[in-house]
């Protein structure tokens, strides 16, 4: 754990060898990353969080103050904790949080690896109106059925990443800790529709990028990565076929493969580099 003037920040460590730091999206702890760590076999030296109001990590947030800053805060501490620079990757809301540190440029890293983040500004910048709207009905029916009491809100957003029936699919207890932080993930999408993204702001970006999003996610969702990819100057955008957005349960090995690959390529354009290649030949 992390203590800070401002309440307690989740922070969890394994592994050795370069350091990777994962956020995981709304809903969710930093053992939804699990089965990735699990596929790099302790390559990496992996450290592992939670966004406010999740896990362990306090909320700072209030419905009147959703600026972005506040994860970022949270995330550069956790770095900081790490120590040295790190490759930085996050999923989802995350992801966007991850971009939204990287924006800042307050602590050092070496990469950054955003995995289908809900970029609603980014759609309205490029004046994607279809998009969207799309998004903006999503949260307004989404938003409407939890002040109205129905206790699986929620469903309505996961079910719109997804598609039908993945929230009744979900184990139980997964179900459970959604409803149960409804009311946390309400504020991720309010900071989220505030997080200005303009491409001037995007190009500010200084690390290369890897942008992942999958193939069977929301058309919204996958044209926004699309921008971010296309806004970054050093990025490139990978689709992954037959996956959705929760890519990293359905599709861990896939997954791992790809972060592992990006930071190999990252790491063998710096002056001094470890050759990591023949631990991460089963990822290539």
């Amino acid at each position: 754990m992390i203590e800070s003037p401002h309440g307690s920040i989740e922070y969890d460590e394994s592994g050795t060898g370069p350091t990777v730091v994962l956020v995981p999206g709304s809903c969710s702890t930093g053992a939804v990353w699990r089965p990735i760590m699990a596929r790099w076999e302790k390559c990496f030296r992996c450290v592992t969080t939670s966004l406010l109001g999740y896990g362990r990590t306090a909320e700072r947030r209030t419905s009147g103050d959703t600026n972005i800053d506040h994860e970022a805060d949270i995330l550069e501490a956790v770095v900081l904790r790490a120590g040295g620079p790190v490759h930085l990757v996050g999923h989802s809301f995350g992801g966007l949080t991850a971009l939204a540190a990287a924006l800042r440029h307050r602590v050092p890293l070496l990469s950054l690896v955003i995995i289908e983040a809900p970029a609603a500004d980014v759609l309205r910048q490029a004046e994607d109106r279809r998009h969207c709207r799309t998004i903006r009905d999503m949260t307004q029916a989404y938003f409407s059925a939890f002040e109205s009491g129905e206790e699986e809100a929620i469903q309505v957003m996961i079910d719109f990443f997804s598609g039908p029936g993945t929230f009744a699919a979900w184990p139980e207890r997964v179900r459970d800790y959604a409803i149960r932080t409804t009311a946390v993930n309400i504020l991720d999408w309010q900071t989220a529709y505030r997080f200005p993204l303009s491409p001037a702001m995007l190009a500010k970006v200084a690390v290369p990028t890897l942008v992942l999003r999958g193939g069977e996610s929301h058309p919204a969702i996958q044209r926004a990565n699309e921008l971010l990819s296309d806004g970054i100057a050093d990025a490139s955008l990978v689709t992954l076929a037959g996956a959705a957005h929760f890519l990293i349960s359905t599709h861990p090995d896939e997954v791992a493969a790809l972060i592992a690959l990006h930071i190999d390529r990252t790491d063998a354009a710096l002056p001094r580099r470890e050759d990591r290649r023949a631990s991460l030949v089963s990822f290539s």
